[in-house]
């Protein structure tokens, strides 16, 4: 039997939402007429009918990014400092806003908030748009009765992880395009340029130096197994990028990540900013402690980050502090540690985190930077070695010929 959808007013007026088991639409009326329920125009359809769902292909559709939050954030915050009323200012959001997807979204949230929900519960229905740390300072705000104050402080602090998440980003952009052209031109000479020089040397009967045998050696095994290597290195990326997006990768890929040299290091500082930064950030927003770890636990961004922070959640539910279990850590430094303890023993643990994190965040400023700086010569330096080494490989037997003759 078919389910249909529909939204109506009650006899006081007040507008709801619901679905219905039914034959046809004639008998969707019957049953909201029998249950004193009027239907608005146009509200009463089948749920998930051709006629009313867009053509998308799945994974190929609009999605809600961290900028489209980021921006709804600065503007929703502004609107309700104004005075103007929730559902106003969603309804004029939704209006707005070119991202079709969370266009959608926010109609259903202010639907919600027309219907007697909350503002938090609207927005927790929406996961993929709105995170557990979102809708949980939405809801202390709305307890607290400071919405605005919390609006603004999740622009602010969504605007600074977004711009730690480009540095990140930027920091391993580089170094990856770099080695990628690094690969493709040695597979190019390797594959199509040494073969040549391979059949020029074959007939002068000259024994060829190791090297240059070498390099041949390295070309013939690319040219027969080519495409075995670039099938299985395309199968290795994809394997490593969905191992990446699971618990039993994270664990394994996560604490090598943190061993790898510079890499590591930039990690650590990252987390640490983050870390400071969600925690403060909630904090100041009025959410319960053990709640706060747990969101940041999730929003570590790393399974060893988020391992230590349960166990601090843990020791604060067992009437420790939060400085006693990260004295062993192996991510936070002995500074970050002194600082919170400092932050507990005079109640401004939130004013000492958002310090910590601007610190770290102007830490990973810097170490982004440094990366750069000191990637592009030692890429440069190892793309040279690889291209000279391989050309000076193929005209030593020409050197050879030369003194041959000139003898």
């Amino acid at each position: 039997m078919p389910v249909y959808v529909y939204e109506g007013r009650d006899l006081t007026g007040q507008r709801i939402s619901g679905e219905v088991d039914a034959r046809d639409i004639q008998t969707v009326f019957n049953i909201l007429k029998g249950r004193r329920i009027v239907p608005l125009p146009d509200k009463v359809r089948e749920k998930n009918s051709g006629l009313n769902r867009e053509l998308t292909i799945p994974g190929l559709g609009p999605r809600v990014s961290a900028k489209d939050v980021v921006v709804f954030t600065r503007q929703f915050a502004t609107m309700i400092d104004s005075g103007l009323p929730i559902v106003q200012a969603l309804e004029v959001l939704a209006k707005q806003h070119q991202n079709k997807t969370f266009k959608k979204i926010l109609v259903k949230i202010k639907e919600t908030v027309e219907t007697g929900g909350t503002l938090s519960q609207g927005m927790r229905k929406h996961p993929k748009a709105f995170s557990d740390l979102y809708v949980n300072m939405i809801a202390a705000g709305e307890s607290g009765g400071i919405l605005d104050s919390i609006l603004e402080r999740l622009s602010v602090y969504m605007e600074k992880a977004l711009k730690l998440k480009r540095d990140i980003k930027t920091a391993m952009i580089y170094p990856s395009i770099v080695v990628t052209v690094a690969f493709i031109v040695t597979a190019i000479l390797l594959i199509f340029v040494i073969p040549t020089f391979k059949d020029l040397y074959s007939g002068s009967g000259l024994e060829l130096p190791g090297l240059t045998r070498f390099v041949m050696g390295v070309s013939d095994f690319m040219v027969q197994w080519c495409l075995v290597i670039f099938g299985s290195l395309g199968m290795f990326l994809v394997v490593f990028f969905r191992a990446l997006k699971t618990n039993l990768g994270q664990g394994i890929i996560h604490p090598i990540a943190l061993r790898v040299p510079i890499l590591g290091s930039l990690i650590k500082k990252v987390s640490v900013a983050r870390f400071s930064r969600t925690l403060g950030t909630m904090l100041t927003s009025g959410v319960p402690v053990l709640d706060a770890l747990n969101i940041c636990g999730k929003t570590a961004g790393n399974k060893v980050v988020e391992r230590e922070v349960q166990q601090v959640r843990l020791a604060i539910s067992e009437g420790q502090t939060m400085a006693d279990p990260l004295n062993n850590s192996k991510i936070f430094p002995p500074m970050v540690v002194q600082m919170i303890s400092v932050g507990e023993a005079t109640g401004a643990l939130d004013a000492m985190l958002n310090k910590i994190a601007e610190f770290y965040e102007q830490e990973v400023d810097t170490a982004v930077a440094n990366l750069k700086q000191s990637i592009e010569p030692i890429m440069i330096v190892i793309l040279g070695l690889i291209v000279g080494t391989l050309v000076i490989a193929m005209y030593l037997p020409i050197f050879q010929m030369g003194k041959v003759m000139g003898v």
